[in-house]
């Protein structure tokens, strides 16, 4: 969740039209295109928790961030001077909130279950949805989102950890400001030139505590581990993302969006045997009734160009 994400859940960039993709990808089902890429995500998600003992969950975003960063420089180079400083300084922004939103996640993966995790930080987007509605009776979205996040961390068995918590509620309000400067950045800047501005900051970022982290357990074997869940998140699933934004409505997209959770729920079951309650099984489905209810009322009204290919605005 990460270092990723856009729309208010979605967007389709006001509903302009694009011309349909040509090729493989104008053949796929866009939908397709979409679940691929949060399957990539909750992937990658799942995966690095795997390499926190050799670097640390910090460690590890930094290593993938920086990996990520080398991958979008190569397919393309900003043109700084284009920007402006206004310009230039909300993409630093985004850059920055991007880093501490994938070191903050990751820190919760360390102590939480994976789609404990993915729900709370999801009540980033969706409360920002349904506040930019701008309708008092949407609140019950958020309000039932709530209501699953608590049976998801069960916190009458006295066993929650809030620190784990805490940490996914900070990637929560990181994700909604990244909605905001993503949006203000997209306007502005296209597609992979933006990300190959961002990429790089968020890399900085997490280095600050990033480096420290992994200090020790750098090897050949991370890097080359880091380079592929960069190739899982943030560049297969933003490709992906951007060909399926062209395709599919505000409210298509956002439904689809709004399954993460879930997902995020199998990838912790399949990959790291964390099994779900009944009850908790029950927070996941509130939660993503609530995404897909606030996705519904949510959208652009003024045309915008092609934001950096997150799913966030």
């Amino acid at each position: 969740m990460t270092d990723r994400r856009a729309a208010s859940l979605p967007r389709t960039r006001g509903g302009t039209r694009r011309p349909t993709p040509r090729g493989v990808a104008g053949r796929v089902p866009a939908w397709s295109l979409a679940v691929t890429a949060m399957l990539s995500v909750q992937l990658g998600a799942a995966l690095s928790v795997h390499m926190f003992d050799e670097v640390g969950p910090a460690g590890i975003a930094w290593l993938r961030l920086s990996a990520g960063a080398l991958i979008f420089l190569a397919l393309r180079r900003p043109r700084l001077r284009r920007l402006g400083w206004r310009g230039l300084r909300a993409a630093l922004a985004l850059g920055v909130t991007t880093g501490l939103v994938t070191v903050t996640f990751l820190s919760a993966l360390d102590r939480i279950p994976l789609g404990t995790a993915v729900a709370i930080e999801f009540m980033g987007p969706l409360s920002v949805a349904v506040l930019r509605s701008h309708e008092r009776r949407l609140l019950v979205w958020p309000a039932l989102a709530l209501v699953g996040v608590v049976l998801l961390t069960e916190p009458w068995d006295g066993s929650v950890d809030l620190v784990g918590v805490a940490l996914a509620a900070t990637a929560a309000l990181g994700w909604a400001t990244y909605i905001l400067l993503t949006q203000h950045v997209g306007d502005r800047i296209a597609g992979l030139e933006a990300l190959s501005i961002t990429i790089p900051v968020a890399a900085l970022t997490a280095a600050v505590v990033g480096i420290p982290q992994a200090a020790g357990g750098i090897t050949w074997q991370v890097v080359a581990a880091a380079f592929g869940l960069a190739l899982l998140l943030p560049v297969l699933p933003f490709s992906l993302e951007l060909l399926a934004l062209r395709r599919l409505t505000t409210a298509a997209f956002g439904t689809l969006m709004s399954l993460e959770p879930a997902l995020g729920l199998l990838m912790g079951l399949v990959l790291l045997t964390q099994v779900p309650s009944p009850v908790q099984v029950l927070g996941v489905a509130l939660v993503v009734t609530a995404g897909a209810g606030a996705t519904r009322s949510g959208h652009r009204t003024r045309p915008a160009r092609d934001a950096p290919p997150a799913l966030i605005e």
